[in-house]
């Protein structure tokens, strides 16, 4: 019987601004994720009085985090990804001093997490930035917005450095590709070198923050965070092959940099071939070398990319125009399901890189019913989840060192993409709908005994 090791990490992973509610209490000042209330690929909409967006409220954790975190503690977690709303302490970004009512916040949180021995892994920015910071100063389009994260990542890890050992930088830091708005605060239509200079000086800002936080929590770890993308060449024509070593390094570049400190020759010819001028100074250059102990990503589908232009044209339409794998099926969604891709994934950013890593994010997204009696029959979750864990300790007999699993999302949330509810991940079903109605209860599904039984016996019962 193959186990998981004794100190892996089991949990789930939620987000701020998916999660939270309460968008302008305690002094929270308005972030990109308020002004996209369609999702991460919604127009920019200026909030007036009166407007209001599911994600205003969301599942309400932001009051209900207690009741939550003792659910989790039910199923035996010994971790929970969060991540600190920027805004809740630097409302525009730009301030000098930090929101006290924000920073207060986030003490009662981690505060409940040690009550139950759940170690924090927080993520200093996940899918959202002070929307002052677009506004005044063209959000990471500006070298300005360095110092203004550096300050707030150096405040958090002052504040909470004896409560959290355990961080992230940006949430899927490539995801900037595709949706430059949420990523680093640009406009959808923005040049590619606007959007490769704003992710420059993201990457920078992050090595500062690594930096930060090995000065600041001599004992605290840092890694960064990945989309993780794996993509197939759609067949075994050579051109295919390479197509899709090149659509793979498109998104492991930004962990190259992050872990080797530099940029890779293939990125550097990338913006030669493509007359794209990054303005790299050699004090970058130097912050750069501070890399991350480890590697985190999110996982939930592969993708096939092919040179026949015809099959291109069809694919445009998805978030990240991959061509469909014609061996696996799809979720409700459109997202193909590919357990084996994930062990694939965790041998390649081993052999890539030799640093630990941690699966942040893994889950399906489907719609649940209510039966009559309340019980909730996720079987689809169920199988999805454990057909991945099963690949997971197939790569930990492999030899990759993987620190932890945290499942997206242990509770229902607001989707990222779409702002939705009906598209469910958790455990835990939260009584709300697309259009807000809602008690917010909680109630457990049958997923939430399955993951419990599997966290007590460290994987024993995965099939």
């Amino acid at each position: 019987m193959k186990l998981f090791p004794k100190s892996f990490l089991w949990g789930g992973a939620i987000a701020a601004n998916q999660v939270e509610g309460a968008y302008l209490e305690g002094g929270k000042g308005l972030s990109t994720s308020d002004v996209q209330p369609k999702g991460v690929f919604g127009d920019v909409v200026e909030r007036v009085a009166g407007d209001s967006a599911l994600k205003d409220v969301a599942i309400d954790f932001y009051h209900r985090y207690p009741e939550d975190i003792a659910l989790f503690a039910e199923m035996g977690f010994s971790c929970l990804r969060v991540s600190i709303a920027w805004t809740r302490i630097f409302p525009n970004g730009d301030e000098t001093t930090p929101n006290e009512a924000g920073l207060a916040y986030y003490d009662k949180l981690f505060d409940e997490l040690a009550k139950y021995g759940i170690t924090p892994l927080v993520t200093l920015s996940h899918y959202e930035m002070p929307w002052g910071l677009v506004k005044q100063y063209g959000g990471w389009g500006s070298r300005q917005t360095i110092g203004f994260f550096e300050r707030y990542a150096r405040t958090v890890f002052s504040r909470y450095k004896a409560k959290v050992k355990l961080w992230l930088t940006f949430n899927e830091i490539n995801m900037s590709l595709h949706a430059p708005m949420t990523g680093v605060g640009l406009p959808e239509n923005s040049r590619k070198e606007a959007v490769y200079q704003a992710i420059h000086h993201q990457l920078v800002a992050s090595a500062l923050a690594v930096k930060a936080c090995h000065e600041i929590i001599p004992d605290g770890k840092i890694g960064n965070m990945l989309l993780g993308g794996l993509m197939y060449p759609l067949t075994c024509k050579p051109e295919d092959v390479f197509e899709a070593l090149q659509e793979n390094r498109s998104w492991q570049f930004f962990g190259d940099v992050q872990c080797r400190g530099a940029y890779p020759g293939y990125m550097l010819r990338y913006f030669r071939d493509n007359g794209i001028c990054v303005e790299i100074t050699a004090a970058d250059r130097e912050a750069l070398t501070s890399t991350v102990d480890f590697i985190s990503f999110s996982y939930y589908m592969s993708g096939c990319v092919t040179t026949d232009e015809a099959l291109n044209q069809l694919a445009r339409g998805n978030i990240l125009s991959m061509v469909q794998n014609p061996h696996l099926t799809s979720s409700e969604w459109g997202w193909q399901i590919d357990p084996v891709g994930l062990r694939t994934l965790l041998n390649m950013l081993w052999d890539r890189w030799q640093k630990p890593l941690f699966i942040v994010e893994n889950g399906l997204g489907a719609k649940d019913k209510v039966e009559a009696d309340g019980s909730i029959n996720d079987d689809y979750r169920i199988a999805y989840l454990n057909d991945h864990l099963v690949q997971v300790r197939e790569a930990i007999d492999d030899g990759v060192d993987v620190m932890g699993y945290t499942s997206w999302g242990p509770i229902d949330v607001v989707s990222a993409s779409k702002a939705e509810i009906s598209k469910r991940y958790g455990f835990i079903y939260v009584d709300r709908d697309d259009n807000g109605n809602g008690t917010l209860a909680r109630s457990r599904k049958k997923s939430f005994y399955w993951y419990r039984d599997v966290i007590a016996s460290n994987g024993a019962t995965l099939k």
